[in-house]
């Protein structure tokens, strides 16, 4: 599997799943290409939906054209131009597995679907839990023709977890 580090930005083929390591401050929101943001899904446990709008604002893009599964444990409350879905509590990754099959009806050929921090995920579930949600969006997206993007924190991972997670993409990203 081929392995990259990309100072800024990256990009991936249609269809095309990577496991991408990222700096645990920050959002690798940023580092997308400009054509992720005409039609995306970001399953989000770091950004709530307004700021996850400011952030493709910023980049040039259309909200109107994102879609957002905010993880979070605490209520939200957002009324933007965002496409959301209730919120869901970390622990719960039936309920997010349903949020994301929901939303994943918007998902065209060619589009983005982003997990924005799995390390969020994998605090609250077990490994193997985790590894069948994540390997249920790829499955999703590659269907789709969808690019994926499962952002991770490299070094608050075992070599263990990072392996089996990463046996589920097509490539590894690194993203300073």
């Amino acid at each position: 599997m081929p392995e990259e580090t990309d100072g800024a930005a990256f990009s991936l083929d249609p269809g095309e799943q990577a496991l991408v390591s990222v700096p645990s401050m920050g959002s690798p929101l940023t580092a997308l290409p400009d054509e992720a943001f005409e039609n995306m899904l970001v399953v989000s446990a770091t950004a709530a939906p307004g700021r996850v709008e400011s952030i493709v604002e910023r980049r040039g893009g259309d909200p109107s054209k994102v879609g957002v599964v905010p993880v979070t444990g605490s209520p939200s409350e957002y009324d933007g131009p965002l496409w959301t879905t209730d919120p869901v509590d970390p622990s719960d990754l039936t309920g997010i597995s349903i949020r994301v099959s929901t939303a994943m009806e918007y998902v065209m050929g060619g589009g983005w679907v982003v997990v924005d921090n799995v390390n969020v995920l994998l605090m609250y579930g077990r490994v193997e839990q985790v590894f069948r949600l994540l390997d249920s969006v790829v499955s999703a997206s590659r269907e789709k023709g969808a690019c994926g993007a499962y952002c991770t924190v490299r070094d608050a991972v075992t070599d263990e977890t990072y392996d089996r997670l990463r046996g589920l993409c097509d490539r590894t990203i690194t993203v300073e």
